[in-house]
């Protein structure tokens, strides 16, 4: 049987880093696989996780309990037969619900296939402070179907912050365990602990994607002799933005990086080349993290997400004035 866990969390909340942090720590001997679902189409989550070791299998464009849960048995079922991992890591989109997610992951016919652990939901207290995330159905239905609460990003917490946790704590927290953070660095041993399963947790909320999972498994890709190509999906209030461009085409990098901190949306996420080899960018709202590489990767990639109104084709021609070849 392989262990599994579900690590959920909100936009930005440090779920891909977390899962990247478990993978670098993992034990030598072991099989690890991990089931991406991500809201936007141009898998850039896949992306990060490629050099990760562990098998991967992405379901982009949605989330992935919709169209009754197939996209995603596919993947999970290709895994867990084909790869037989010791060890299954889910990560559902930031927008996805996890109550359909859990119910299929308990239902007879996986029995025999997953020893379902702890679920983990990365939360980073200052969403608690947002109103918009606070009344998101999904947010709050992550936290309770929690059998362990992750405060992630201690290093940007504020005493507000600390105290909106405290105070949702005492409220909700229940008998569940709370771990504090900085960049996703929590023990391994965490993935051990059992299901608490002392919850009812709510149905799914009505929730519409306009997304490509159900249309097959692969993250976008570039036809060939097309250098780029956009990818727009919304659902549930926000709205996805993504690009893909061929391996040919470089980026300025003083330009791709103002480009993705004064874009006026809520988050981004990149993994672009550059002179230098390759940029990894990660935006949620003021947090901006930038890491760079000296390899390259096979194309580049980079989405946008927002809640509001975006000019997203002024957005494109800034973006492609930054390229340096051509």
């Amino acid at each position: 049987m392989t262990k599994t866990n579900l690590i959920t969390g909100f936009l930005g909340s440090g779920k891909t880093t977390t899962i990247l942090h478990l993978l670098a720590n993992k034990p030598e001997h072991e099989k690890w696989a991990v089931l991406v679902n991500e809201f936007g189409e141009v898998g850039i989550d896949g992306a990060l996780l490629a050099d990760s070791g562990a098998l991967l299998k992405e379901i982009p464009g949605g989330c992935m309990c919709c169209v009754n849960g197939l996209p995603m048995q596919v993947g999970l079922n290709t895994l867990l037969r084909q790869g037989k991992p010791d060890r299954l890591l889910i990560e559902p989109t930031g927008l996805g619900h996890p109550k359909q997610i859990l119910d299929m992951l308990t239902a007879e016919v996986y029995q025999p296939w997953i020893e379902l652990h702890a679920t983990l939901c990365l939360l980073d207290p200052r969403q608690l402070l947002d109103e918009r995330a606070v009344k998101n159905d999904n947010f709050r239905d992550q936290l309770a179907a929690a059998d362990i609460i992750i405060a992630n990003k201690e290093d940007h917490a504020s005493e507000v912050s600390r105290s909106a946790l405290s105070e949702w704590l005492q409220r909700e927290g229940g008998e569940r365990e709370v771990i504090h953070a900085q960049n996703g660095n929590i023990d391994i041993s965490l993935l051990d602990k059992p299901r608490l399963n002392l919850r009812e947790l709510p149905s799914s909320p009505e929730h519409n994607h306009s997304h490509a999972a159900a249309r097959g498994l692969a993250a976008l890709s570039l036809p060939e002799h097309q250098r780029w190509r956009r990818s727009i999906n919304s659902g549930q209030g926000y709205t996805g933005c993504g690009w893909i461009f061929d391996a040919d085409t470089l980026f300025d990098t003083v330009g791709i990086l103002e480009w993705a901190r004064l874009a006026p949306v809520e988050r981004v996420k990149g993994v672009l080349r550059i002179t230098e080899g390759l940029v990894r960018i990660n935006r949620q709202g003021q947090d901006f993290h930038i890491e760079t590489q000296n390899v390259a990767p096979p194309d580049s990639r980079i989405e946008l997400i927002h809640s509001g109104e975006v000019d997203w084709n002024a957005l494109q021609n800034s973006l492609l004035k930054l390229r340096l070849s051509l």
